[in-house]
């Protein structure tokens, strides 16, 4: 095991060291962090594939000290280095991913177009390719007794890892934070896109038998309708209807134990960005107004953990990069906290 007697828990992050200037490799370290450098079928702002290299170089200003958990960070955090070859692919694909989004938005028929029909293609098996790369990575760090935490990318990236994780936990539930339901058959044409992720779970991840979602404030009318017909699969929570139950006297902690009410035994968090207040998060990919703040995103995960349910993993996602590094920062932070809960929760 690493040596900490000689660590300095509150000195300046050393930027020879890992994740939040923590010495550790990934030999010993309980919690791995799977950085996937994925954007390709992002449908508006891009830069979420390169945030975890910022979100790395920003948790250097992030403070050890967390008074929620008991130094759990000696445990061991580890995160792994981006592999470059993901990185290229997505920004080739995300080129050819524009091209045919521009094309079809001037209401072209793609199949008139052999070049389109050729892109739509190509994209659709990057992704299929990516899919199955998280399922490996996530596999194997589940198989050596690890707990993993994936950051991405755009919300596309965890298929995977749910399809990992439920080889390893059986039947779980996932909490979802997020501006929108992700319950799109395909979005452009591309079948895993970043705004099908909640879709192609729910159809290719049987384990999921809940998903619950907070925050949602921006959908459409045929993912309003799969959630409602879900015979209680999906249970949403609307931030319009969250704030007016609070603005007409009721607690968060009311609320909160009602969400968490929902969910089974096993729980993983999937935390998209943009379903914090766009303030904490300007530069995500798709940013709407309204949405939680930090705290009432940290109060729900601390009440899920006292209820007796266990946390098994999570994924954050759609981190935006921005020149005076705040969404790094911020993203950094929340990292941070999903990393301590987890390994709180699970002790060796």
């Amino acid at each position: 095991m690493t040596d900490l007697s000689l660590f300095d828990q509150d000195g300046a992050g050393n930027p020879n060291n890992n994740i939040f200037g923590l010495p550790f490799e990934e030999e010993e370290a309980r919690l791995v962090l799977l950085p996937v450098p994925w954007e390709v079928t992002v449908s508006y702002k891009a830069g979420t594939a390169r945030a975890p290299e910022h979100m790395m170089r920003a948790s250097l200003q992030v403070e050890l000290f967390d008074n929620d958990t008991d130094h759990v960070w000696k445990q061991g955090i580890y995160m792994r280095e981006v592999d470059k070859k993901i990185l290229l692919k997505s920004d080739y694909l995300r080129k050819e991913a524009e091209l045919y989004i521009n094309y079809i938005a001037q209401g072209e028929n793609v199949e008139d177009n052999k070049f389109m029909c050729k892109a739509l293609k190509e994209v659709n098996q990057g992704s299929e390719f990516l899919n199955n790369w998280v399922y490996e990575q996530t596999r194997d760090l589940l198989n050596q007794n690890k707990l993993v935490g994936l950051i991405g990318g755009d919300h596309s990236t965890p298929l995977g890892y749910y399809k990992a994780i439920a080889e390893k936990h059986g039947d779980f539930g996932i909490l979802q934070i997020d501006a929108h339901f992700d319950l799109r058959q395909a979005y452009e044409g591309f079948k895993y896109s970043h705004a099908s992720i909640m879709y192609n779970t729910l159809n290719e991840v049987p384990q999921v038998h809940k998903l619950v979602q907070v925050g949602i404030r921006d959908y459409g009318e045929n993912e309003f309708r799969y959630m409602s017909e879900s015979k209680g699969r999906v249970i949403s929570y609307f931030d319009r209807n969250l704030k007016e139950r609070q603005y007409e006297g009721q607690s968060w902690k009311q609320i909160a134990d009602e969400i968490i009410a929902h969910l089974p035994e096993k729980v993983f968090i999937s935390f998209d960005i943009d379903g914090l207040d766009p303030k904490l998060c300007p530069n995500t990919g798709t940013p709407v107004m309204g949405g939680l703040e930090s705290e009432q995103a940290f109060y729900l995960f601390r009440a899920l953990i006292k209820s007796g349910r266990k946390f098994i993993g999570f994924d954050l996602n759609e981190v935006g990069i921005s020149t005076n590094e705040w969404d790094e920062n911020v993203g950094a932070r929340v990292l941070y906290k999903l990393s301590n809960l987890l390994l709180a929760d699970n002790p060796m």
